[in-house]
């Protein structure tokens, strides 16, 4: 029997190899120096371990419950630290403003006395220049013309009551004659009143008639109509300066 047949008939029956003939090549590899192998070269991997499980969370049938997060304030802190706000920097001047030009300021009107601006009333054609000058109420002043005493009065200074001109003054203050003149002529004016005119208030006396040359003017101040028509004595003191004005 030959040896191959001799060691396949052992390895058969007994698994266990008793003779192996000599092969010239594994002779050879057997002289040379062993290769190191794969899993010597390479370390061995860690052992895994197999996590261990978990028993699942018990769940809770009560509800939840609202709870204040006291951390609040902690947390605003950490994120202000954890991000810094930025420094602010030096101001930035404002965009200088367009001048603007200085108001105009509107000149000043002159200061205009209380008696240039006293309104009245005028009543009449004023055929002769004569001025009747009164301070009365509205209806009283409207019948002045057919009063009985200034009729008289006037016819015996040969007028009518068409040559003369009936002004009421409406206010407690003088008119300005300045005034009068720029709208009305007069050369003649009897007042029946006091403080009826503005440049006769102090050079004046009552039934003292008062002449301005340089207006061509002749003033006579009277007590009102009111006392003169009845009172005789008063007639006799307004008389004499009514003819020195109008017959002199």
């Amino acid at each position: 029997m030959s040896a191959e047949k001799l060691a396949f008939l052992q390895n058969f029956y007994t698994d266990v190899t008793l003779y192996v003939p000599a092969d010239p090549a594994a002779e050879e590899q057997a002289t040379a120096p062993p290769a190191p192998s794969v899993a010597e070269a390479a370390p061995a991997p860690p052992p895994t371990l197999k996590p261990e499980p978990v028993a699942a969370p018990r769940v809770s049938s009560m509800p939840p419950m609202a709870y204040s997060k006291p951390s609040a304030g902690l947390e605003r802190l950490t994120s202000s630290a954890l991000h810094p706000v930025a420094a602010a920097g030096p101001p930035v001047p404002a965009a200088p403003r367009p001048a603007q030009a200085a108001p105009v300021a509107a000149p000043m009107e002159p200061a205009v006395p209380p008696v240039m601006r006293t309104p009245f009333t005028v009543m009449g054609d004023n055929a002769q220049g004569v001025i009747l000058l009164f301070r009365l109420p509205s209806d009283q002043f409207l019948k002045m013309h057919r009063n009985v005493f200034l009729n008289k009065m006037l016819q015996a200074l040969n007028l009518v009551m068409a040559d003369v001109l009936l002004v009421n003054v409406e206010s407690e203050l003088p008119v300005a004659l300045a005034n009068l003149r720029r709208e009305l002529a007069a050369t003649h004016i009897v007042a029946f009143g006091k403080n009826l005119l503005d440049t006769t208030i102090r050079n004046t006396q009552i039934y003292e008639p008062v002449l301005f040359p340089s207006l061509g003017l002749a003033y006579l101040a009277s007590a009102t109509v009111d006392l003169v028509e009845y009172d005789v004595s008063l007639k006799k003191r307004l008389w004499p300066g009514l003819q020195r004005m109008f017959l002199g």
